[in-house]
């Protein structure tokens, strides 16, 4: 299985592309990372702890996992932290997949879902998204077709919600009746890494139904919305039943001080937050409309970024675009060759994009 992966490929660092071409002034929107930066209060309280990092982290993150619990209204043996919510999903393939199991995932869904599934030796087995032109949904999951793959060896369902790289959401009617069709001994990990962006009225809070699905993990992140993505910290929620398996393959200090002390300070800041969303949603109409105007279409998205159909070879575009300073993720990887993926940046940043990219459409 490892010999044969394809390495994820992360967002090209500001650092890289000023080396190879001299550039500064330099805008990223490839990583979905939060524009606005960390919550203040989550800086100071990793500042405090600095002086302190010759000693190993409390390997069990006893503050960072009762706040938690405290949030959710949960257990705190209900909580697994890691570092970030890949880390979470890494242990759930550790766990439950091997030769001969196989795991269900979507088309155009996150990459780390068939890596980690190959690299322990499973089967992946992806189902269709729906297509381009679907009036509700285009490139969504098809939950239908996902349910159809299960079969006697499926031991993990991965379902992102909302989904990277497309920002398609599933219903909480649809997305429930999904899982309550699903065999209680396949564990359904949902990914609400983005939850935090999502304004609309029906979408779902899958911690809310832990109590009725004890197959079900939700994991989450402070990698995106808290603006914490450089200290690596996420977690998953569940089961006790099924948290104390996970937690059997849980790496020693897996979450360094810094990440602790910040996430827990995070969690108070109500008014970046706020911000955050409030920024991210001008931010969204704002590159909706700019494609719009350029005769682009995109996929309708709930997180923070918009993929955008360029017509065109996205990676070509995306080369293009370097030349001009600013950096977004081609989507060649999740067979949307023609896309590009567009973090929401500033309002000024989302500009330089606009800018450049009608530069090298030639519609300026």
């Amino acid at each position: 299985g490892v010999s044969g992966l394809t390495p994820y490929q992360p967002g090209k660092p500001v650092e890289a592309l000023e080396r190879e071409l001299g550039l500064d002034n330099i805008v990223k929107l490839a990583s979905n990372e939060n524009p606005l930066g960390p919550s203040p209060l989550a800086v100071e309280a990793a500042g405090k702890v600095i002086a302190g990092i010759n000693i190993y982290p409390d390997d069990i993150g006893f503050r960072l996992r009762h706040r938690l619990a405290e949030k959710y209204q949960v257990a705190t043996d209900c909580i697994t932290l890691g570092s970030g919510s890949s880390d979470v999903i890494d242990m759930v393939v550790r766990s439950f997949l091997g030769p001969g199991r196989n795991a269900v995932f979507s088309e155009h869904s996150f990459a780390m879902y068939p890596i980690y599934t190959q690299a322990s030796g499973a089967q992946g087995k992806v189902a269709a998204a729906f297509p381009a032109d679907h009036p509700e949904m285009p490139y969504g999951h098809d939950l239908d077709a996902m349910l159809a793959l299960v079969d006697e060896n499926t031991r993990v369902i991965f379902i992102a919600n909302p989904n990277n790289p497309t920002g398609t959401w599933l219903t909480s009617d649809s997305l429930r009746t999904f899982i309550e069709k699903v065999p209680g001994d396949v564990v359904i990990v949902l990914d609400e890494a983005y939850t935090e962006y999502v304004t609309e009225p029906e979408y779902p809070d899958g911690i809310q139904w832990l109590a009725d699905f004890p197959n079900l993990i939700v994991t989450r992140t402070f990698s995106k919305i808290y603006g914490l993505a450089g200290l690596r910290v996420g977690y998953g929620v569940c089961s006790t039943a099924l948290a104390s398996v996970i937690n059997r393959v849980r790496h020693p200090f897996n979450v360094n001080s810094a990440g602790l002390a910040a996430a827990e300070a995070a969690l108070d800041d109500q008014d970046f937050l706020k911000a955050s969303v409030a920024n991210n949603q001008a931010g969204l109409k704002q590159l909706m409309g700019a494609s719009t105007e350029m005769g682009l279409s995109f996929i309708p998205s709930v997180g923070n970024f918009l993929c955008i159909n360029m017509g065109q070879s996205g990676a070509e575009l995306f080369d293009a675009l370097l030349r001009q300073g600013v950096i977004v993720r081609p989507v060649g990887n999740y067979q949307l060759p023609d896309y590009l993926r567009v973090t929401v940046g500033t309002a000024a940043e989302n500009q330089s994009f606009i800018v450049a990219l009608k530069k090298v459409l030639k519609l300026d």
